[in-house]
């Protein structure tokens, strides 16, 4: 055998010990993950390691609920879209939660009702948590001790009214209002120059703004919606409950009609774990 050709059985098993720690690698990196159902049914794929943290959420969030509830106040809570998914700004998509929130507590009485925003800073698990970790928390906190959403007294699904209200719009050239926004944060926010530097167009921002923006177009809000209509559902079959003591739901400003409060929509993060 030509010495030329000796040294490549040890090439190979380099090679291939370098796949082999390519893999372990890339599986240490990759968080352990579980299939948990909550009380209603639903399952998520989350992150193990990220469940100690969304259990502490979940404890801490409804001790707030029972200490506004103490106070005499009705509970809501507002589901509204925070992810930049589709042409939006996470930072921008907080303060409409934060404005929403003033907004409803204001419209009824802030000594009379209190709002749960999920944009809140309290609400953060650790770094790197998915969207489905992030939904078992708010399943669990929605769903209650006993599945039938006793913490809360009504729901609120952001609208169009609700960012329109940040951008000042009135109906008259909208999308030129969001474009001169655009330009005026591109230039007085450095993380918002950052997200436009790294692809958020002036287009995709003015067209989510203006058509898309709302709790329609969220894949947590999709679970949302869902959850609230298994929980009116088990309540419209509890004898004790029944039709008149289901969640009230509210969309955009408005009731939201039987015929909708009571159909299904798509699913956000809702999945087990695929083996």
């Amino acid at each position: 055998m030509s010495r030329k050709l000796q040294p490549k059985p040890v090439l190979f098993a380099v090679v291939l010990a370098l796949a082999v720690l390519e893999t372990a690698f890339a599986s240490a990196a990759e968080p352990a993950r579980s299939s948990e159902c909550t009380k209603i049914g639903i399952c998520y794929c989350v992150a193990s390691d990220a469940k100690p943290a969304i259990g502490e959420k979940v404890e801490r969030f409804r001790t707030v609920i029972a200490e506004q509830h103490k106070a005499g106040k009705a509970v809501g809570y507002l589901s509204v879209p925070l992810s930049p998914a589709g042409g939006g700004y996470f930072n921008l998509n907080a303060e409409v939660a934060e404005k929403a929130k003033a907004a409803l507590e204001k419209r009824f009485g802030a000594d009379a009702v209190w709002v749960l925003n999920p944009g809140t800073t309290d609400a953060n698990l650790p770094k790197g948590s998915s969207g489905a970790d992030y939904m078992l928390m708010w399943t669990s906190i929605l769903e209650g001790r006993d599945g039938l959403g006793e913490d809360f007294d009504f729901v609120y699904f952001a609208g169009p009214q609700d960012f329109a209200r940040v951008f000042e719009l009135d109906g008259t050239n909208d999308m030129a209002k969001i474009e001169q926004y655009y330009d005026k944060r591109t230039k007085s926010d450095p993380e918002f120059d950052k997200a436009v530097k790294d692809g958020l167009t002036k287009t995709a921002f003015r067209n989510y703004y203006a058509l898309k923006a709302s709790s329609a177009f969220s894949r947590g809000a999709h679970d949302e919606w869902n959850i609230i209509r298994a929980i009116n559902e088990r309540r419209r079959g509890d004898p004790k409950l029944g039709i008149a003591n289901q969640l009230p739901v509210l969309f955009d400003g408005r009731s939201v009609p039987a015929a909708d409060a009571e159909t299904l929509v798509s699913e956000g993060y809702v999945g087990k774990c695929k083996m």
